[in-house]
């Protein structure tokens, strides 16, 4: 590749990101609700109620760090812990809802989402 066709990519790719042309790049596997567990339908159900929620941390900002969601400005997606029985502190599932009533659950804390599909 010549120097001046890497240049106009690497410009597309950065006009590109900069206009959200590459908003919904990140790829999510879906899973049915019926499949998840009862606590995490359990957690979805509060989240739609709007609570009462069991831990303090329960609908904090979520940051997409990982930038395993499609990204979204800051304040997009809220988290919610997942009870894991047996665990002693919050364990490692979450369900993460986005503000277009979309909702992804993790079992791996953040390593992989899937969205739910109701």
């Amino acid at each position: 590749m010549t120097r001046w066709l890497r240049l106009l990519v690497v410009a597309w790719l950065a006009i590109g990101g900069a206009l959200g042309c590459a908003r919904e790049t990140v790829a999510v596997d879906w899973v049915l609700l019926a499949d998840l567990p009862r606590e995490a339908r359990h957690t979805l159900a509060l989240i739609k109620e709007g609570g009462p929620f069991p831990y303090s941390r329960d609908g904090i900002v979520f940051g997409n760090f990982e930038k395993r969601l499609p990204p979204r400005a800051r304040g997009y997606y809220h988290e919610y812990t997942v009870k894991t029985p047996g665990s002693r502190n919050r364990g490692a599932r979450r369900i993460v809802s986005g503000s277009d009533n979309e909702y992804y659950y993790t079992d791996d804390h953040y390593r992989s989402f899937r969205r739910i599909r109701e």
